[in-house]
């Protein structure tokens, strides 16, 4: 069978043996993540499964790009703007100690490895992964300052630690050079951010001329590649560029999309999410046989191997742990611009505890040359850490009622809800009554004025057809209603007065009804 018919299999087996364990896993409420690579690991074991085989370079930039763009574009950029030397600590800072620690720890307990492999497969697991810890723990359980925390840090420090990784590995092979070492993390960032803002800006450009929201979705699948990949080449952070890209295109969007625009763009990359997040956690069980296959030639031995599994693991989430509560204690301890941006120690408990590692891990671990010592087994100790930490954050939720962190309160999300569409709703009949000043009264403006909430029920007792006078008056006036409106949410948020989950509920409310509207009155 050609080559390409077998890929296309692989990948139709992958999304509906994906959507098949995601469907059951959800009616018995048990974990897709976890359940997803138990079953890719027993699929392994199948006589007749062809070995599974990772190529580093297809998730680095086939997966990785779309991965991060969806978790940029449902972030907060005002979050991370007010957090930013907390994120800088947590992405970078945190990676660095990370590698130190945990790089000695490997070189002490893995036999015949160098300290320059130690400090490689530290960077290997130094990033966290935000999308596998809300897929374990869900989205919707976590506190909604420790759920800002845990996404903007790892948005960033994957960059952190591909720099690291980078830097091991000019060690292992014999050639390290300090300030090259400087100059090459200069390099990336500076790169990274630059492909990023000039992405972000000029895709926001071109979006807002666009008329048809097919085309606009097209160019916003092709974003997340135009970022990372000339990065990448030029010796940047396609990382970054990709971050930075997508969270500067998801601040512009009320701007320069039209609202069907974003509501195709929201659904179709809600759906990318979904069948990629899930798709590699079935690729992670899949690779478990190739894995252990190559683990039998590290001759270290069955209980040591246990052991050593084990006690990385621990040393990995305990030194997590210890390092954010020495970052608390800076921020509530030192000057009082720290002060102000620092959080609860209850709250670096659970960012301790959320450290999930994810596909970052896995691609990277196969980014080692095969001239460093106990490569196979490293990978075997790669594999343990992302299964293991998937499984802890199965506790997360546990965890974080034995801490008494306050849960995500819906009634005052509904409430900030409901207050800035009380706003915006003045917004927008202040325009309907800029709109008709001069015009003589009419039911259908009265009703408009009444409840702009549902134009249907503006329009009741109005035939619904684009020819008619009536509906397409009533469209082109709520139109304009609608366009204030929007503005008055965009003025709420460059405020800064209400949360961000409030402001995106309230756009896409609005969203929703301009396109009810444009169709009803055929505009």
């Amino acid at each position: 069978m050609d080559s390409w018919i077998t890929t296309i299999i692989w990948i139709v087996a992958f999304v509906l043996v994906t959507i098949t364990v995601t469907g059951f896993t959800g009616r018995i409420g048990w974990s897709t993540p976890v359940c997803l690579v138990i079953v890719g690991g027993i699929v392994s074991f199948i006589p007749g499964i062809p070995p599974i085989r990772i190529e580093p370079d297809l998730i680095l930039y086939a997966l990785l790009p779309p991965l991060l763009f969806a978790t940029a574009i449902r972030s907060s950029i005002a979050d991370i703007r007010a957090r930013g030397d907390s994120i800088f600590v947590l992405s970078v800072v945190l990676v660095l100690l990370t590698v130190v620690s945990v790089g000695f720890f490997t070189w002490w307990v893995v036999p015949a490895i160098t300290l320059a492999t130690g400090f490689a497969f530290a960077a290997v697991v130094a990033p966290t992964d935000a999308v596998a810890v809300t897929a374990v723990a869900g989205r919707g359980n976590l506190p909604r300052r420790l759920l800002t925390v845990v996404e903007s840090e790892s948005l960033f420090n994957d960059a952190a630690a591909l720099v690291a990784l980078s830097a091991a590995i000019s060690a292992i092979v014999g050639v390290i050079d300090p300030p090259v070492i400087a100059l090459d993390f200069v390099l990336a960032v500076v790169v990274g951010v630059g492909f990023g803002f000039a992405v972000g800006y000029g895709t926001s450009f071109i979006r807002k001329r666009l008329t048809s929201p097919v085309i606009d979705t097209a160019l916003s699948l092709a974003t997340p590649f135009l970022a990372f990949i000339p990065a990448q080449l030029l010796h940047g952070s396609g990382v970054l560029a990709v971050v930075i890209a997508g969270l500067i295109i998801s601040y512009h969007a009320p701007v320069v999309q039209s609202a069907e625009a974003r509501i195709a763009s929201s659904i179709n990359w809600r759906t990318i999410r979904f069948l990629l997040e899930n798709s590699v956690f079935l690729f992670i069980g899949l690779n478990l046989k190739g894995i252990l296959d190559g683990t039998a030639e590290s001759k270290v031995g069955l209980w040591a191997t246990i052991g050593i599994c084990v006690a990385t693991l621990l040393f990995l989430v305990v030194s997590r742990t210890l390092w954010i509560l020495l970052a608390t204690l800076v921020f509530r301890r030192g000057p009082r611009q720290l002060r102000a941006r620092g959080w609860s120690w209850k709250i670096a408990l659970g960012v301790g505890f959320s450290g999930i590692r994810g596909v970052v891990t896995l691609a990277a671990v196969f980014l080692l040359p095969p001239e460093t010592p106990q490569r196979p087994f490293l990978q075997l100790l790669a594999f343990v850490v992302v299964v293991g930490t998937l499984i802890q954050g199965l506790a997360l939720p546990a965890f974080i009622r034995m801490l008494k962190l306050p849960q995500p309160n819906s009634d005052q999300e509904h409430m900030e809800a409901h207050q800035l569409l009380v706003e915006v709703r003045a917004a927008g009949a202040k325009a309907l009554d800029e709109q008709t000043r001069g015009l003589p009264d009419s039911p259908l403006v009265d009703k408009l004025r009444a409840d702009a909430e549902l134009f249907t029920r503006a329009m009741e007792g109005a035939i619904p057809q684009g020819n008619d006078p009536k509906t397409v008056s009533m469209a082109r006036l709520r139109l304009g209603m609608i366009e204030a409106e929007r503005a008055a949410v965009l003025k709420a948020r460059g405020e800064g007065r209400f949360q961000d989950k409030a402001i995106r509920d309230v756009l896409a409310s609005i969203d929703a009804e301009e396109v009810a509207v444009r169709v009803l009155g055929q505009k």
